[in-house]
């Protein structure tokens, strides 16, 4: 199995338009692998714009706001880099495409890290950050799953939010909750 990094994905367009997408990145050699699913606007993105800043935070807010319609997360300029960064970043790394290795599902995007930066201590995480993680990961793939699947995933990951979610974590979960229940059509 390859090592993945959840993080999120700054992208930006030929039109000039910033993209913030959850994504995990796979650990290749001394780089990372960035393969993004067609159709998307980070796969686009690439193509125009073989530049990606990588943003590691704790805020599972954006995890799930990525994932729910809530996209407008305040960002900041990386010097010397054409793509921004997501100001809640505790850090950054700056990827640059090297070569493309086509798929019909997944291109690979194998990338060397250019510049990297770091913006804010990392204080610890907490199972509820951990689970507001999976939820999300699963809220991604709910068209996949069976629903008893969905059901006890959850049923499990709730008991993490129940001893563990701060604010920040609880928000970030009901908006992920929001989304399964209208998946399941209970909305």
């Amino acid at each position: 199995m390859s090592y993945i990094r959840e993080t999120i994905v700054t992208t930006i367009g030929a039109d000039g338009t910033v993209h913030i997408a959850p994504l995990g990145i796979i650990s290749k050699d001394d780089g990372w692998i960035i393969a993004p699913f067609r159709p998307s606007r980070t796969l686009d993105n690439l193509a125009a714009v073989p530049v990606a800043v990588v943003n590691y935070t704790d805020d599972m807010r954006i995890f799930a706001g990525c994932l729910t319609g809530r996209k407008a997360w305040p960002l900041v300029k990386v010097d010397g880099c054409p793509v921004p960064r997501l100001e809640a970043a505790l850090s950054h790394s700056v990827l640059e495409v090297v070569s493309v290795e086509d798929d019909g599902v997944r291109p690979r995007h194998f990338c060397r890290v250019a510049s990297e930066g770091c913006h804010a201590p990392f204080l610890g995480l907490n199972r509820a950050k951990a689970a507001v993680l999976e939820l999300a990961i699963l809220v991604s793939r709910l068209h996949m799953l069976p629903k008893e699947k969905i059901d006890s995933e959850i049923a499990y990951l709730t008991i993490a939010i129940d001893k563990t979610a701060g604010p920040n974590e609880r928000q970030a979960w009901d908006w992920l909750m929001e989304r399964v229940r209208q998946h399941a059509g209970e909305t």
